[in-house]
C-alpha cells in the first residue's frame, strides 16, 4: 500500500513539474514575442523639405503577409487646437521590411505645430489598403516630436545598417516565347511545344511567321482560329513566375503566394489563355473552351 502512494506521489509530483514547466516555457515564449517579434517603427532623419517624414518598419512578413502601402499620423488633442488631425500619405507596395520617405503633405507641419502638442497624443499607423491589415504606434506628443527632432539615421542609411536591400529577392527572367502551342507527337520524343528555341522544330521558324499564327507540325505555317472560353483557373502549386502575367496581364494576376484570375477578365482571346496555359512551366493553369 505505501509502495503505491509514494509511486503515485512520484508521477504526481513528475507531472505537476511538467505543467509548471510548460507553463514557464509559454510565459518565456510569449514574452520573447512581445519583446522581439513585435513590428517596429524607426523614426528617421528626413533629407528633403518638412512635408516629408521618413520611417523605418520592421516586421515578420513570413509570419504576417501584407502589402504593406500606407502610412497615417493621428493626432489626439483635447486641450489643444486642432482638437484632431490626420494626414496619409500611400508609397510603392512593400513586402518585408523596409524604410520609406514620403511626402505628408503641409498637413504634417500644421499638426506638429498644434496648440498644446506636449499634451496631445499621436498615432503613427503603417497598413496596407489591399489587405486590410495595419499596426499601430501610440506615444505622447512630447515623444514624437523628440524622435523627429533628434532622428540621425537616414532611410539609406537604416536600410544598411538592418541589411534590408538583402530582403529583397527578384525573380529569375524568364524567356517567355511570342507563341507557344504543342505540335503533333514528335517521332521518338512525344508531343513538344512547336516554338523557335525547339530545334525539332527551327525549320518551321527559319522564316517570319504571320502574326498571332503558330507553326502547324507539317512544316508550314498557320494561323490558328481564336475562341472563346467559358472558365479558366489555376489548380495548387503555382511557383509565381509570371509568365503568365507576362502573356495576358488582363486575366492572370500574379501575387506573392500564386496567381489569381482577375475579376471579370476578358474569356473571349482562348489563344491568349492556352498560349499562358502551354508556358506555364508547372502546368496549374486549366481552361474550358466554350
Amino acid at each position: 500500500m505505501s509502495t503505491s502512494l509514494i509511486a503515485m506521489g512520484v508521477a504526481l509530483f513528475v507531472v505537476m513539474n511538467l505543467v509548471i514547466g510548460l507553463a514557464i516555457l509559454s510565459l518565456l515564449s510569449g514574452a520573447f514575442e512581445t519583446l522581439f517579434g513585435k513590428p517596429k517603427l524607426s523614426i528617421l532623419r528626413s533629407t528633403k523639405s518638412g512635408n516629408f517624414f521618413a520611417f523605418g518598419f520592421r516586421w515578420n512578413s513570413a509570419k504576417e503577409p501584407a502589402a504593406v502601402d500606407t502610412i497615417r499620423i493621428r493626432l489626439f488633442n483635447p486641450f489643444g487646437n486642432p482638437t484632431q488631425s490626420e494626414v496619409v500619405s500611400q508609397f510603392g507596395v512593400k513586402k518585408v521590411s523596409f524604410a520609406e520617405e514620403v511626402d505628408m503633405g503641409p498637413g504634417l507641419i500644421e499638426l506638429i505645430g498644434a496648440k498644446n502638442f506636449d499634451s496631445a497624443s499621436v498615432q503613427v499607423v503603417v497598413g496596407s489598403s489591399k489587405d486590410g491589415i495595419s499596426w499601430q504606434f501610440d506615444m505622447k506628443g512630447p515623444k514624437f516630436k523628440r524622435l523627429v527632432n533628434e532622428a540621425y539615421l537616414t532611410v539609406d542609411q537604416f536600410i544598411g545598417d538592418h541589411n534590408l536591400g538583402e530582403t529583397k529577392t527578384s525573380k529569375p527572367p524568364i524567356d517567355v516565347p511570342i507563341r507557344a502551342f504543342i505540335a503533333d507527337t514528335v517521332p521518338g520524343k512525344g508531343a513538344q511545344l512547336a516554338i523557335a528555341t525547339n530545334p525539332a522544330f527551327a525549320n518551321l521558324f527559319a522564316g517570319a511567321a504571320p502574326a498571332g499564327g503558330a507553326a502547324a507540325s507539317g512544316g508550314t505555317a498557320a494561323t490558328a482560329e481564336n475562341f472563346a472560353v467559358t472558365k479558366v483557373w489555376i489548380e495548387p502549386g503555382c511557383i509565381v513566375c509570371n509568365a503568365c502575367e507576362d502573356i495576358y496581364k488582363d486575366v492572370f494576376d500574379v501575387q506573392a503566394d500564386t496567381c489569381y484570375i482577375r475579376p471579370g477578365a476578358p474569356l473571349d482571346d482562348g489563344l491568349r489563355i492556352q498560349e499562358a496555359a502551354e508556358a506555364c512551366p508547372v502546368e496549374v493553369i486549366k481552361f474550358t473552351k466554350a
